[in-house]
Protein backbone atom coordinates (compact mmCIF):
# COMPACT_ATOMS: atom_id res chain seq x y z
CA UNK A 1 0.00 0.00 0.00
CA UNK A 2 2.49 2.15 1.11
CA UNK A 3 4.82 1.28 -2.14
CA UNK A 4 1.33 2.16 -4.32
CA UNK A 5 0.66 5.62 -2.92
CA UNK A 6 4.67 6.35 -3.08
CA UNK A 7 4.69 5.41 -6.63
CA UNK A 8 1.70 7.88 -7.55
CA UNK A 9 3.32 10.78 -5.42
CA UNK A 10 7.00 10.03 -7.60
CA UNK A 11 4.41 10.21 -10.94
CA UNK A 12 2.69 12.78 -10.24
CA UNK A 13 6.18 15.31 -9.55
CA UNK A 14 7.07 13.64 -12.61
CA UNK A 15 4.18 14.82 -14.42
CA UNK A 16 4.78 18.07 -13.17
CA UNK A 17 8.28 18.87 -13.53
CA UNK A 18 8.20 17.12 -16.94
CA UNK A 19 5.10 19.38 -17.83
CA UNK A 20 7.07 22.99 -16.73
CA UNK A 21 10.16 21.77 -18.84
CA UNK A 22 8.15 22.67 -21.54
CA UNK A 23 8.17 26.39 -20.35
CA UNK A 24 10.42 28.89 -19.81
CA UNK A 25 10.20 30.64 -16.62
CA UNK A 26 7.14 33.25 -16.31
CA UNK A 27 7.95 35.50 -13.14
CA UNK A 28 4.50 37.42 -12.10
CA UNK A 29 4.67 40.05 -9.15
CA UNK A 30 1.76 40.65 -6.71
CA UNK A 31 1.12 43.10 -3.82
CA UNK A 32 -1.55 41.99 -1.59
CA UNK A 33 -4.98 42.62 -2.39
CA UNK A 34 -8.04 40.95 -2.38
CA UNK A 35 -8.57 41.60 -6.02
CA UNK A 36 -5.40 39.81 -6.63
CA UNK A 37 -6.68 36.63 -4.77
CA UNK A 38 -7.59 34.32 -7.53
CA UNK A 39 -3.70 34.18 -8.26
CA UNK A 40 -2.76 33.39 -4.72
CA UNK A 41 -5.32 30.54 -5.08
CA UNK A 42 -4.12 29.07 -7.99
CA UNK A 43 -0.74 28.89 -6.26
CA UNK A 44 -2.01 26.88 -3.59
CA UNK A 45 -4.13 24.58 -5.29
CA UNK A 46 -0.58 23.61 -7.09
CA UNK A 47 -1.68 25.22 -10.66
CA UNK A 48 1.02 27.24 -11.67
CA UNK A 49 4.18 24.54 -11.36
CA UNK A 50 3.03 22.86 -14.33
CA UNK A 51 2.62 25.87 -16.56
CA UNK A 52 6.29 26.80 -14.53
CA UNK A 53 4.46 30.24 -13.71
CA UNK A 54 5.91 31.58 -10.18
CA UNK A 55 4.02 33.65 -8.17
CA UNK A 56 6.52 36.88 -6.28
CA UNK A 57 4.76 38.14 -3.10
CA UNK A 58 5.04 41.83 -2.13
CA UNK A 59 4.38 43.82 0.49
CA UNK A 60 3.09 47.30 -1.87
CA UNK A 61 2.17 48.39 -4.86
CA UNK A 62 5.67 50.45 -5.01
CA UNK A 63 7.33 47.51 -3.89
CA UNK A 64 5.62 45.79 -7.32
CA UNK A 65 6.51 48.73 -9.31
CA UNK A 66 10.19 48.71 -8.35
CA UNK A 67 10.31 44.74 -8.83
CA UNK A 68 9.32 44.99 -12.24
CA UNK A 69 11.70 48.09 -13.20
CA UNK A 70 14.44 45.84 -12.24
CA UNK A 71 13.87 43.47 -14.26
CA UNK A 72 13.10 40.67 -11.56
CA UNK A 73 9.47 39.85 -12.81
CA UNK A 74 8.17 39.58 -16.25
CA UNK A 75 4.57 40.81 -15.90
CA UNK A 76 3.08 42.20 -12.60
CA UNK A 77 -0.57 43.49 -11.66
CA UNK A 78 -1.55 46.59 -10.57
CA UNK A 79 -3.69 49.54 -10.92
CA UNK A 80 -3.72 52.11 -14.11
CA UNK A 81 -1.66 54.41 -11.88
CA UNK A 82 1.04 52.11 -11.73
CA UNK A 83 0.38 51.15 -15.45
CA UNK A 84 1.35 54.64 -16.49
CA UNK A 85 4.50 55.06 -14.26
CA UNK A 86 5.75 52.37 -15.53
CA UNK A 87 4.76 52.63 -19.49
CA UNK A 88 6.52 55.79 -19.59
CA UNK A 89 9.65 54.01 -19.15
CA UNK A 90 9.06 50.24 -20.81
CA UNK A 91 6.69 51.62 -23.98
CA UNK A 92 5.46 48.71 -24.85
CA UNK A 93 4.07 47.94 -22.04
CA UNK A 94 0.45 46.79 -22.34
CA UNK A 95 -2.73 45.15 -20.23
CA UNK A 96 -3.21 41.89 -21.09
CA UNK A 97 -6.09 40.73 -18.43
CA UNK A 98 -8.14 42.38 -16.12
CA UNK A 99 -9.39 41.39 -12.52
CA UNK A 100 -11.28 43.61 -10.92
CA UNK A 101 -12.90 47.03 -10.52
CA UNK A 102 -12.38 48.74 -6.89
CA UNK A 103 -15.99 49.81 -5.13
CA UNK A 104 -14.77 50.99 -1.85
CA UNK A 105 -11.06 48.25 -2.11
CA UNK A 106 -9.44 51.99 -1.67
CA UNK A 107 -9.75 53.87 1.14
CA UNK A 108 -8.78 56.72 3.16
CA UNK A 109 -8.80 56.25 7.11
CA UNK A 110 -7.79 58.69 9.95
CA UNK A 111 -8.55 59.03 13.76
CA UNK A 112 -10.29 62.36 13.40
CA UNK A 113 -13.47 63.32 11.70
CA UNK A 114 -13.02 65.50 7.76
CA UNK A 115 -14.14 68.24 10.19
CA UNK A 116 -11.95 68.08 12.78
CA UNK A 117 -8.89 68.00 9.95
CA UNK A 118 -10.60 70.80 8.45
CA UNK A 119 -10.76 72.83 11.30
CA UNK A 120 -7.40 71.88 12.93
CA UNK A 121 -4.47 73.91 12.68
CA UNK A 122 -2.05 71.03 13.54
CA UNK A 123 0.22 69.28 10.99
CA UNK A 124 -1.30 66.58 9.25
CA UNK A 125 0.35 63.24 9.24
CA UNK A 126 -0.12 61.16 6.20
CA UNK A 127 0.68 57.82 5.89
CA UNK A 128 0.42 56.48 2.31
CA UNK A 129 3.02 54.23 -0.69
CA UNK A 130 3.35 57.20 -2.65
CA UNK A 131 4.77 55.73 -5.82
CA UNK A 132 1.29 54.29 -6.21
CA UNK A 133 -3.12 54.55 -6.55
CA UNK A 134 -2.86 56.11 -2.92
CA UNK A 135 -1.07 59.35 -4.49
CA UNK A 136 -3.80 60.34 -6.74
CA UNK A 137 -6.30 59.32 -3.81
CA UNK A 138 -5.16 61.25 -1.02
CA UNK A 139 -4.66 64.20 -4.18
CA UNK A 140 -8.30 64.32 -4.65
CA UNK A 141 -9.53 63.54 -0.96
CA UNK A 142 -7.36 66.75 0.08
CA UNK A 143 -9.00 69.05 -3.26
CA UNK A 144 -12.60 67.48 -2.82
CA UNK A 145 -11.93 68.68 1.36
CA UNK A 146 -10.41 71.76 0.84
CA UNK A 147 -7.09 70.86 3.07
CA UNK A 148 -5.00 72.62 -0.09
CA UNK A 149 -3.27 75.10 2.84
CA UNK A 150 -2.93 72.46 5.65
CA UNK A 151 0.12 71.75 6.76
CA UNK A 152 0.58 68.36 5.65
CA UNK A 153 3.27 65.59 6.49
CA UNK A 154 3.54 62.92 3.97
CA UNK A 155 5.09 59.49 5.34
CA UNK A 156 5.94 57.08 2.44
CA UNK A 157 6.04 53.33 3.73
CA UNK A 158 4.10 50.27 2.75
CA UNK A 159 1.14 48.62 4.23
CA UNK A 160 1.94 46.22 6.12
CA UNK A 161 4.18 48.72 8.51
CA UNK A 162 1.67 51.56 8.39
CA UNK A 163 -0.87 48.93 9.64
CA UNK A 164 1.31 49.03 13.04
CA UNK A 165 -0.16 52.54 14.21
CA UNK A 166 -2.44 52.44 16.64
CA UNK A 167 -4.82 55.59 16.77
CA UNK A 168 -5.03 55.42 20.36
CA UNK A 169 -1.47 55.80 20.72
CA UNK A 170 -1.25 58.80 18.73
CA UNK A 171 -1.95 62.27 19.77
CA UNK A 172 -1.71 64.77 16.77
CA UNK A 173 -4.39 64.30 13.40
CA UNK A 174 -3.35 61.32 11.22
CA UNK A 175 -4.41 60.30 8.05
CA UNK A 176 -4.12 56.59 6.17
CA UNK A 177 -4.96 55.41 2.31
CA UNK A 178 -5.27 52.23 2.55
CA UNK A 179 -7.20 49.11 0.87
CA UNK A 180 -8.09 45.68 1.57
CA UNK A 181 -7.05 43.32 3.70
CA UNK A 182 -4.91 46.48 5.53
CA UNK A 183 -8.32 48.61 6.28
CA UNK A 184 -9.15 45.29 8.65
CA UNK A 185 -6.19 45.79 11.05
CA UNK A 186 -6.57 49.56 11.46
CA UNK A 187 -10.39 48.95 12.03
CA UNK A 188 -9.35 46.80 15.64
CA UNK A 189 -6.49 49.63 16.13
CA UNK A 190 -8.92 52.57 16.41
CA UNK A 191 -8.74 54.60 13.26
CA UNK A 192 -12.25 54.59 11.03
CA UNK A 193 -12.99 54.78 7.15
CA UNK A 194 -13.46 58.61 5.83
CA UNK A 195 -14.43 58.12 2.31
CA UNK A 196 -13.74 55.27 -0.16
CA UNK A 197 -13.87 54.61 -3.90
CA UNK A 198 -17.53 53.56 -2.94
CA UNK A 199 -18.65 56.86 -1.56
CA UNK A 200 -16.51 59.93 -1.25
CA UNK A 201 -13.81 59.31 -3.81
CA UNK A 202 -15.75 59.79 -7.33
CA UNK A 203 -12.10 57.70 -8.54
CA UNK A 204 -12.10 54.97 -11.26
CA UNK A 205 -9.71 52.38 -9.90
CA UNK A 206 -8.90 49.06 -12.45
CA UNK A 207 -6.66 46.10 -11.54
CA UNK A 208 -4.56 44.49 -14.03
CA UNK A 209 -2.02 42.48 -14.92
CA UNK A 210 0.39 44.21 -17.27
CA UNK A 211 3.81 43.08 -19.33
CA UNK A 212 5.46 44.37 -22.62
CA UNK A 213 4.95 43.04 -25.81
CA UNK A 214 8.19 41.10 -26.36
CA UNK A 215 7.39 38.98 -22.82
CA UNK A 216 3.66 38.54 -24.12
CA UNK A 217 4.83 36.88 -27.34
CA UNK A 218 7.59 34.75 -25.75
CA UNK A 219 5.31 33.75 -23.11
CA UNK A 220 1.81 33.72 -24.84
CA UNK A 221 0.35 30.26 -24.55
CA UNK A 222 1.41 30.41 -20.38
CA UNK A 223 -0.35 33.85 -20.36
CA UNK A 224 -3.36 32.48 -21.70
CA UNK A 225 -3.52 29.24 -19.80
CA UNK A 226 -2.96 31.39 -16.58
CA UNK A 227 -6.27 33.77 -17.45
CA UNK A 228 -8.17 30.16 -17.40
CA UNK A 229 -6.98 29.44 -14.42
CA UNK A 230 -7.75 32.86 -12.88
CA UNK A 231 -11.12 32.25 -14.21
CA UNK A 232 -11.50 28.86 -12.58
CA UNK A 233 -10.56 30.48 -8.80
CA UNK A 234 -13.29 32.30 -9.52
CA UNK A 235 -15.73 30.26 -10.34
CA UNK A 236 -14.60 28.04 -7.26
CA UNK A 237 -14.82 31.46 -4.88
CA UNK A 238 -18.52 31.37 -6.12
CA UNK A 239 -19.47 28.06 -5.04
CA UNK A 240 -17.30 27.46 -2.09
CA UNK A 241 -16.12 30.33 -0.44
CA UNK A 242 -14.88 29.17 2.51
CA UNK A 243 -12.76 26.67 0.76
CA UNK A 244 -10.98 29.47 -1.26
CA UNK A 245 -10.83 31.78 1.69
CA UNK A 246 -8.96 28.98 3.79
CA UNK A 247 -6.41 28.73 0.76
CA UNK A 248 -5.83 32.52 0.42
CA UNK A 249 -6.09 33.70 3.74
CA UNK A 250 -2.49 33.65 4.45
CA UNK A 251 -1.80 36.83 1.93
CA UNK A 252 -4.68 38.46 3.12
CA UNK A 253 -3.34 39.89 6.64
CA UNK A 254 -5.46 36.66 8.33
CA UNK A 255 -8.60 38.13 8.15
CA UNK A 256 -11.38 36.61 9.46
CA UNK A 257 -14.08 34.41 7.13
CA UNK A 258 -16.56 37.74 7.76
CA UNK A 259 -14.30 40.16 7.04
CA UNK A 260 -13.10 38.31 3.96
CA UNK A 261 -16.84 37.83 2.48
CA UNK A 262 -17.91 41.32 3.45
CA UNK A 263 -14.57 42.92 1.54
CA UNK A 264 -15.59 40.81 -1.59
CA UNK A 265 -18.56 43.54 -1.73
CA UNK A 266 -15.86 46.32 -1.80
CA UNK A 267 -15.21 45.12 -5.70
CA UNK A 268 -16.55 44.58 -8.93
CA UNK A 269 -14.89 40.96 -10.69
CA UNK A 270 -14.32 42.57 -14.47
CA UNK A 271 -12.04 39.42 -15.49
CA UNK A 272 -14.34 38.61 -18.11
CA UNK A 273 -15.72 40.12 -21.60
CA UNK A 274 -15.95 44.05 -20.78
CA UNK A 275 -18.93 45.51 -21.33
CA UNK A 276 -19.22 48.75 -23.23
CA UNK A 277 -19.78 50.50 -20.29
CA UNK A 278 -16.42 49.49 -18.60
CA UNK A 279 -14.72 49.98 -22.43
CA UNK A 280 -15.74 53.33 -22.10
CA UNK A 281 -14.81 54.51 -18.28
CA UNK A 282 -11.42 52.60 -19.37
CA UNK A 283 -11.33 55.08 -22.60
CA UNK A 284 -11.40 57.62 -20.65
CA UNK A 285 -8.45 57.08 -18.58
CA UNK A 286 -6.50 55.94 -21.34
CA UNK A 287 -6.34 52.65 -20.66
CA UNK A 288 -5.91 50.76 -23.63
CA UNK A 289 -8.05 47.52 -24.02
CA UNK A 290 -6.70 46.43 -27.53
CA UNK A 291 -4.51 43.39 -26.16
CA UNK A 292 -6.76 42.00 -23.12
CA UNK A 293 -7.00 38.50 -23.16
Amino acid sequence: MIFKIMSTLFLSLLMIACSSQNYEKLKVSSSTWIGYSPLFYAKEQGWLAPLNIELLNVVSLSENVYLYEADNSDAFVGTQYEYSLVAQKKHSLMPIMMFDRSYGGDLIMANVSIEELQETNSTIHVYLEMDSINKTLIEYFIAKYKLQNKQISYVNQDQTQTSTLNAHNIQEPTVVVTYIPYNETLKKQGFYELVSTKDGLDIFVVDAMFTTNEKFHEHKEQFLELKKLIDKALVVLHNDPYHYYESVKPYMNNISYEEFKASLHDIIWINEKPSQKLLKRLKEVAFPTRDLI
